[in-house]
């Protein structure tokens, strides 16, 4: 781990805190389909992202998964803080969708730094508040949206985050975190098509008029 790795990820971070993680965190690297995080685990550190890409989601006792965000670089966990603050277990998964280098920060160092740095407690502030409004979205569009509709926003969204218009994933990875089935996935995806707002490839999606 270097020093710039962490300002390229954590621009606002100040160069004390910068240093301070050099040396107390340390770094995993993660394959993609990892699970690093799972229902009923005691978490012992928060995670920071700087490479990568991170699903954190539910899961039901039959393994049917509902998708909350994905975790980009240059972003924490919120989830994994509070439980770790809390000494409480997971309520969340946490899987790996790419190659992802990862800084692990111990418990004791998360709270140290809430007073020691301003950069670090108006990053772990921001956090909350951005998962929260996130998470408060992710409901809206469950509980009173349609399937066409929650379709779109997740497409809309996982572009955003991908800072991409063409999708990598299959109508069934769609289907699995919208809770649906692939058949009405993939039938929604060709009437949007067919409406001029993407183009179906054989193994992506490509974004057109959202």
């Amino acid at each position: 781990m270097s020093t710039q790795a962490i300002q390229n990820a954590y621009p606002d971070f100040e160069p004390g805190l910068v240093k301070t993680i050099e040396e107390q965190a340390a770094v995993k690297h993660f394959k993609s389909g990892e699970v690093i995080i799972r229902t009923g685990q005691y978490i012992q550190n928060t995670m920071l992202l700087l490479n990568g890409k991170i699903k954190v989601y539910r899961e039901d006792d039959e393994g049917n998964e509902f998708f909350m965000y994905y975790l980009m670089p240059g972003q924490a966990c919120a989830i994994s803080m509070i439980c770790a603050t809390k000494m409480e277990t997971s309520k969340i998964m946490a899987r790996v969708v790419e190659d992802s280098e990862v800084l692990m920060v111990p418990l004791n160092m998360m709270e140290k730094w809430m007073g020691e740095f301003k950069s670090w407690y108006e990053f772990v502030v921001t956090t909350y508040r951005n998962r929260f409004e996130e998470v408060l979205t992710v409901l809206d569009q469950v509980a009173f949206r349609s399937m066409d509709e929650r379709l779109e926003f997740y497409l809309k969204r996982h572009a955003e985050n991908n800072q991409s218009k063409t999708i990598h994933l299959s109508h069934q990875e769609i289907a699995n975190e919208l809770n649906s089935s692939r058949e009405v996935i993939s039938r929604l995806l060709k009437k949007m098509e067919q409406r001029g707002l993407l183009l179906l490839n054989r193994n992506s999606i490509e974004l057109l008029k959202m």
